[in-house]
This record gives structure tokens, C-alpha cells and sequence, in this order.
């Protein structure tokens, strides 16, 4: 028996959040996007899915530190890490820079912010399946 699995986590549990995440983070982005090229700022439900992909970013910090403590280690522990905090700062970030601005710039951010988060979860997700 793995430790992975005694820990009643797999491999594959952050890899499963990580997906989620990247869904969640394209329907914003584009959801963004669209208001960018309509020319209006970002929306209250907008920032509620911001906050949902936020706490899908907790979640998969939990999961990935139960799944460490229960034996699954990491080739390169600093980056996957620096990955999940910078992820976890910077859509807070982004929404209140967009949320402060209220133009079509607000917009922008948000979609930015969305795109930037699904490459660092595409990495995040190698990080973790090599190691």
C-alpha cells in the first residue's frame, strides 16, 4: 500500500482540484473577455466566481498537504509551493484592482488574471505528476 493512499488521498487528487480550477478559471477568463470587448466593467457575480475559484485554490492546498504528510513527496517542493501561494495572492489581487478600476480594464484584469492562474495550474499539475 502506497503512503499516498493510507493518507486517503492518491496522486491523482490534486491533479482532479487542478482541472476543476482550470475549468473554473476559463469560464472567468472568457466570461471577462466578453465583457472586455462590450466594453464593460467587471460584475458583482463576476468577483462571487473569483471568490469560488479561491476557495477551490484552499482546497487543493489541503489536499496537496495532506497528501505530503501522508508520504507523497515532491521533486521540487519550492516551486510547487511558490505556484500554489502566488496563485493563492493573486486572484484577491486581481479582483480588487478590477472591482477598484470600473471600467472595461476591470474586465481585462480579471481575464488576465484567469489565463495567468490556468498556465500556473497547468503547472502546478506537472510539478506534482513528475515528482
Amino acid at each position: 500500500m502506497r503512503a499516498d493512499d493510507r493518507a486517503g488521498t492518491t496522486l491523482h487528487d490534486v491533479s482532479v482540484v487542478s482541472w476543476i480550477i482550470v475549468g473554473c478559471c476559463l469560464v472567468l477568463a472568457v466570461w471577462a473577455l466578453v465583457l472586455a470587448v462590450r466594453n464593460t466593467s467587471v460584475t458583482f457575480n463576476q468577483l462571487i466566481g473569483a471568490g469560488v475559484i479561491e476557495v477551490a485554490l484552499i482546497a487543493q492546498m489541503i489536499v496537496a498537504g495532506v497528501s505530503l504528510g501522508g508520504g507523497h513527496e515532491l521533486g521540487d517542493p519550492v516551486t510547487f509551493w511558490g505556484y500554489l501561494i502566488t496563485a493563492l495572492v493573486m486572484m484577491p489581487v486581481a479582483a480588487v484592482v478590477a472591482f477598484a478600476e470600473r471600467s472595461r480594464w476591470s474586465s481585462v484584469v480579471l481575464a488576465v488574471a484567469g489565463a495567468v492562474l490556468i498556465v500556473m495550474q497547468i503547472r502546478v499539475n506537472q510539478v506534482w505528476m513528475t515528482s
